[in-house]
């Protein structure tokens, strides 16, 4: 005896159920912008998921998910007609459907873009007119899709769905904060990540057999990317951010040019003065996160599991100091902190990623020539001056190259490296605050050199 409902069944009442909450949420963004209700209401938009349900399994046998059908042109015959012939006839209802559904839409939908047109006082617009009809092609569209695709890629499809409805607001306010250079500079990006990765060799450099043009490349669309999350995150989504937020995603950006931000800022507001030490230190703080992120993503799970004991020993030693310094200065702050800006610089800049490839080779080729001729002690005076620039090239390169020098040495050169950098950091912002309150973030940052080089057994 078998108790399980039919799949079919399983799958219908799934499309009635997401068709029924697509009606629901398109009602409520109609209330929201002070509409009327029009086309598309819950129950019409439920019986047109219904309807490209019923239809699609009409037309022919369930399609198996991760099985999709072949289409194979005849010799003499066309790919494009041969395709064209066999979707006719195999889904002809579907599309005869899908064909009575655009004509409805278009006759519903041309008198309100007249009357929006003709209005004086209201002038187009085209986008909400044409928001109900999309609604409703998406529904059309969820049988086929219930029926054909993953739950995943369903479930992917209605949170996008719902989220262009219920989150105008923040769209439009993105939108209009978006300047196009930032488009431009998007392209670029998605050019260098998915045009020229692809095309980049995996054969090794000349003299680094253990780094190739590929994995270069991938550490620099790994570093500006993430950069850029942060960038983005604070300038056009929180651009008015309190001091300890500016930390946090300033952190993922640059830690460097928060603590140089908020160290100058120090000296002229009292507010920022009382929360900057904490934020400096959470800013350092998120560098460790960035990093573990980073190097988990470019796909160094060893390393990223080496570094998780040390890294995280840091980070949550980092976040008590934090509260500590946060709650003292709530209680010392003379006035409220003005929103920090951490100015106009994109981390993904050309000149930006060619000077981190220049590095990043230059680190591999240093690394491996010092490891070779004068052995683990000069790695370890290397990791100590490496702290005063840019950690990323030596770092990413360091566990980019496998094999150049030990695990447990990889290990001590990269903690070693990363907490001498946050005590240069302190050091920036004692120097451009000149005040007290920065004395505790030097004393913490000191601590954990120490105690970093203890551990790693250098002293």
């Amino acid at each position: 005896m078998h108790n399980a409902l039919p799949a079919p069944l399983l799958q219908f009442v799934a499309t009635v159920v997401l068709s029924f909450v697509l009606g629901l949420e398109l009602h409520s963004y109609r209330r929201a912008q002070g509409e009327g209700i029009g086309f598309g209401t819950t129950r019409t938009l439920t019986l047109i998921g219904a309807i490209g349900f019923v239809l699609w399994l009409l037309d022919g046998v369930q399609a198996n998910v991760g099985a999709p059908q072949v289409f194979l042109p005849p010799a003499s015959g066309g790919m494009a007609a041969a395709v064209a012939s066999d979707l006719l006839g195999t889904r002809g209802l579907y599309l005869a459907g899908l064909a009575v559904l655009a004509v409805w839409l278009a006759v519903d939908l041309w008198p309100r873009v007249a009357r929006s047109t003709r209005a004086a006082s209201q002038p187009a617009d085209n986008g909400g007119a044409l928001l109900p009809s999309l609604i409703a092609l998406v529904a059309y569209a969820l049988g086929p899709l219930v029926l054909t695709q993953p739950d995943w890629f369903v479930a992917a499809v209605m949170v996008v769905t719902i989220l262009m409805l219920s989150e105008k607001p923040l769209i439009r306010r993105l939108s209009d904060a978006f300047p196009s250079a930032e488009g431009v500079t998007l392209a670029k990006f998605l050019i260098i990540a998915g045009l020229v990765l692809p095309l980049m060799p995996a054969s090794p450099l000349p003299g680094l057999p253990t780094l190739s043009y590929q994995k270069v490349w991938l550490a620099v669309v790994g570093i500006s990317g993430l950069s850029y999350l942060g960038y983005v995150a604070h300038r056009y989504i929180w651009p008015k951010a309190g001091t300890l937020v500016t930390g946090i995603i300033g952190g993922l950006y640059s830690s460097t040019a928060v603590t140089i931000v908020l160290g100058r800022e120090s000296r002229k507001d009292a507010g920022i003065a009382a929360q900057a030490p904490a934020a400096i230190v959470v800013a350092i703080m998120m560098m460790y996160v960035r990093l573990l992120v980073l190097i988990t993503l470019l796909g160094h799970l060893d390393a990223a599991r080496a570094l998780l004991l040390p890294f995280g020993t840091i980070v949550l030693g980092s976040g008590v100091v934090a509260f500590v310094l946060w709650r003292i200065g709530n209680r010392t702050a003379a006035q409220s902190a003005s929103a920090v800006q951490l100015g106009p610089h994109n981390p993904l800049a050309l000149p930006i990623a060619l000077l981190f490839v220049a590095l990043f080779i230059a680190f591999a080729a240093i690394t491996q020539f010092i490891t070779t001729h004068y052995g683990a002690g000069a790695l370890k005076l290397l990791s100590l001056l490496v702290g005063f620039t840019d950690i990323n090239p030596f770092i990413l390169s360091l566990v980019a190259t496998h094999g150049v020098v030990s695990p447990s040495l990889m290990v001590s050169a990269i903690l070693v490296a990363s907490v001498t950098n946050n005590l240069v950091n302190a050091g920036y912002a004692l120097v451009l605050a000149r005040q007290r309150t920065m004395v505790p973030v030097a004393g913490w940052f000191a601590l954990c050199l120490v105690a970093a080089l203890f551990w790693t057994g250098w002293l």
